[in-house]
């Protein structure tokens, strides 16, 4: 990705915002009533009203000064969200077992960091591209590596010094940040209104990165 800052916003703020997942669907009933449905986007998109996290007057200096920081829009960043930010559940500890993330085949040594969300009727797999550096843990058919390998965490690969044998499983545990921008180049803030508690309208929002 260009434009990206290697930075996070600030977790405490991020903890209180309130987040939205979104797809794109496209809806159209037919004259009979029955419905034609098309997914527009493969993936969903996330994103975030930080307003509800700034608190105090030195909550929004803080997030001014983030924003200044990446002129607005023009730069992306590192966020967490606190609702799905890691390969397990959120009040679980990442384990190397968690995910597969691919099979060997003798030749490969790169394999991308996923996460996978599914039941019975499907799965749907996100692919991870800011790992949270020194949190990943690897796994080959279910025995932990604790060398051998390194991480990409400004893409979310695994690289290999040598290839897993053929049909060996590869698996990750990991904490993970969403690369994500402001959602506008400009700021408004009534400060009136946010002295009698009104939280200020400021919008993040993911930046969906090419596999």
């Amino acid at each position: 990705m260009t434009a990206f800052h290697d930075v996070r916003f600030p977790l405490d703020i991020a903890r209180r915002a309130m987040a939205h997942i979104e797809r794109r669907t496209d809806v159209v009933v037919l004259a009979s009533g029955h419905e034609q449905r098309n997914a527009r986007w493969r993936f969903a998109r996330r994103s975030w009203q930080v307003g509800y996290g700034i608190k105090t007057m030195d909550d929004l200096h803080r997030v001014i000064a983030f924003f200044e920081a990446r002129r607005g829009r023009l730069y992306a960043f590192r966020f967490r969200d606190w609702a799905d930010w890691k390969s397990c559940p959120p009040l679980d500890v990442p384990a190397p077992t968690d995910q597969e993330i691919g099979r060997g085949d003798g030749v490969t040594t790169r394999f991308a960091l996923v996460k996978r969300y599914g039941d019975a009727a499907g799965e749907n797999l996100r692919r991870i591209t800011r790992p949270v550096p020194g949190s990943v843990r690897v796994a080959v058919n279910g025995a932990e590596r604790s060398s051998g390998f390194s991480v990409d965490h400004a893409g979310g690969f695994i690289l290999f010094d040598a290839p897993p044998a053929s049909g060996a499983v590869i698996t990750a545990g990991f904490e993970f940040d969403v690369p994500a921008r402001f959602d506008a180049d400009a700021l408004r803030i009534d400060l009136q209104s946010f002295r009698h508690g009104a939280a200020p309208e400021i919008e993040i929002v993911e930046v969906r990165e090419a596999p």
